[in-house]
């Protein structure tokens, strides 16, 4: 077999796997549009706010240190414990739980019936509210996020290929570990959507608040649910590209790079969440291999923005949304 083939076939499964990183932020983005019909511009930052809280908590951090090392000229840094993982995951888990009540309460509460545009600005200035936050409880240095994760190639398959192909493929473990998260939490999800009372109390509040409510349906729990999940969901995100490139700030603009999934898939789909992080994936991989060379590199960068772009003009409810016909 050509050495271009073998090549392209090693790209085209790590963009694979890129575009399950990229769909697991998109997921969250999709919970929240289909529960109140606006884009959550905070959901990188959540995933931001969930990482540097989980190893704030894991490595014994005091929240607040520097704030309250500069008010009171105390040295606090660490509490002198380090968490087990799963126990540091399941408690910023309830942080992210009791993050999506607050939200609710002293946010959503207050514009229920708003034009869309209203609760869309609302999350921005949420966002600025977190990233900022965490600034102050957590610090803004790099950190290092270790929950024992699997890194690294992955020899059974470098060897299986090598084998077969004569070419060994570089697939990294951990996002293999990623993709098998992405598929449980896309299952799980559907069938919640599609199979629990509140996965259909979801379903009635995105199609007409005002009908759920007059059925009985509290807005104010929906609203407090799926907030709830999509901050879990944050949370995996946040695990998965933290243990990647280390938990800092920049994280948060993982955000920009789901628009381009969510164009694609479609808002409203939770599968078309997956399927357009892979189609993304795949294809900004494939087109830096083949295309890039030839026109200087770095298409990574704006490659899955043009093919949104044409989504948008040709089929703008995405592969898997719904169409919206509004009256005039």
């Amino acid at each position: 077999m050509p050495d271009q083939m073998l090549f392209a076939m090693e790209v085209t499964l790590n963009g694979l796997m890129a575009g399950v990183m990229y769909s697991l932020v998109a997921l969250g983005f999709v919970l929240i549009f289909k529960a109140s019909g606006i884009f959550n511009y905070a959901q990188g930052v959540l995933a931001l706010f969930a990482a540097l809280t989980l190893v704030g908590l894991q490595e014994g951090q005091v929240p607040f240190a520097h704030l309250i090392n500069a008010v009171f000229g105390t040295n606090l840094h660490h509490f002198g414990w380090h968490l087990p993982a799963i126990v540091a995951i399941a408690l910023t888990a309830g942080v992210m739980i009791v993050l999506a009540i607050i939200i609710e309460k002293f946010v959503l509460k207050h514009l229920v019936n708003q034009e869309p545009i209203i609760l869309f600005m609302a999350t921005i200035g949420l966002a600025y509210f977190l990233e900022g936050l965490g600034d102050i409880m957590w610090g803004a240095d790099i950190k290092t996020l270790n929950v024992g994760l699997p890194q690294g190639i992955n020899e059974t398959i470098d060897a299986v290929t090598y084998e077969a192909l004569g070419y060994g493929f570089f697939i990294d473990n951990l996002d293999i570990v990623a993709t098998v998260v992405a598929a449980l939490l896309v299952l799980s999800l559907t069938l919640f959507s599609q199979f629990t009372k509140y996965g259909r109390a979801l379903r009635a509040v995105a199609d007409d608040h005002q009908a759920a409510l007059s059925v009985g349906i509290s807005l104010r729990f929906i609203w407090v649910m799926v907030w709830s999940i999509a901050g879990i969901v944050a949370l995996v995100a946040g695990i998965m590209w933290g243990a990647k490139s280390g938990v800092q700030f920049s994280l948060s603009l993982i955000a920009l790079k789901a628009l381009p999934v969510l164009m694609l898939g479609g808002f409203t789909s939770i599968p078309g969440a997956i399927v357009g992080g892979l189609i993304i994936g795949v294809g900004e991989k494939l087109f830096e291999f083949t295309i890039g060379p030839m026109i200087g590199g770095a298409t990574e960068n704006w490659f899955a923005y043009v093919l949104a772009l044409l989504f948008l003009v040709f089929r703008p409810q995405g592969l898997f949304g719904e169409k919206i016909i509004e009256r005039v």
